[in-house]
């Protein structure tokens, strides 16, 4: 290739790159057009985002998402996902933003451009107490109910000797199921969700050791820097006028962290 050819090979990327900038700085004008802003929500992660009687979308992100929407002066239309179509859905531009409890870790950060924290818990391992585990190299022999694609399933895919056993689930109703019924001996979750299952006195559930400490983010298209600002813009809002820590309350049953 010339260096003619090389020039043009230059200012075509750099032209498309603008382009690509000047798309994303319109988001926000976009959703004001619209008059609405499509979120994915999970519908089977209580408390961050389920179903309620009425049959509408209920949970901290549900109440997140309309919080806002309300900030940035459009109406919240919720899309319901799962765990591991909740990205795609993003890429596909099915929905404008993710509030579904999404975590974050090097692999999505390649395609999701991340806002503050809104919410932190812990990943962890849970099971009854007569399974006896304290770390990674008990896991030998054990089978694990894990949903599919989730923070979690990516961090216990690592750490998960030979011979031990995933059971992926499309959702996480199915992997609550799963060891609840006695298909798994231990369960791979959020502190939240471990702490509502343990409720049911069919088979209880203690923490076995935590793999990590997490965040919930919005998610907006990589690159999207001028919606992120504005997401976080509305995120420091509701954490000045105590709203964020009013949901955390409600929903999760302790203050936001001060560190948040």
């Amino acid at each position: 290739m010339n260096r003619r050819q090389l020039f043009r090979v230059a200012v075509t990327a750099m032209a498309l790159s603008g382009l690509g900038a000047f798309a994303h700085a319109d988001t926000v004008a976009n959703l004001k057009s619209a008059g609405k802003m499509r979120v994915a929500v999970l519908q089977d992660y209580p408390p961050f985002g389920s179903v309620g009687p009425d049959m509408k979308p209920l949970g901290l992100d549900v109440d997140l998402a309309n919080m806002i929407a309300e900030k940035l002066g459009v109406t919240a239309e919720f899309v319901p996902v799962s765990a591991p179509n909740r990205i795609p859905y993003l890429q596909t531009g099915k929905v404008d933003v993710i509030i579904a409890s999404l975590g974050k870790n090097a692999e999505r950060e390649k395609v999701v451009e991340y806002s503050k924290p809104y919410a932190m818990t812990f990943n962890g391992v849970f099971g009854p107490p007569d399974v006896k585990v304290s770390g990674p190299e008990d896991l030998s022999g054990k089978s694990l109910a894990v949903t599919r694609g989730s923070t979690q399933d990516l961090i216990i895919s690592d750490l998960v000797p030979k011979d031990a056993e995933l059971k992926r689930f499309e959702d996480s109703t199915g992997t609550q199921a799963a060891y609840m019924s006695g298909q798994a001996d231990l369960f791979v979750t959020g502190n939240i969700t471990a702490f509502m299952v343990a409720k049911d006195a069919k088979r209880p559930l203690e923490t076995k050791f935590k793999l990590n400490d997490e965040g919930a983010y919005v998610g907006a298209v990589k690159g999207d820097t001028a919606f992120i600002s504005a997401i976080n813009e509305a995120i420091d809002a509701l954490k000045a006028d105590g709203k964020l820590n009013e949901l955390s309350e409600k929903w999760l049953g302790e203050p936001a962290p001060a560190n948040l």
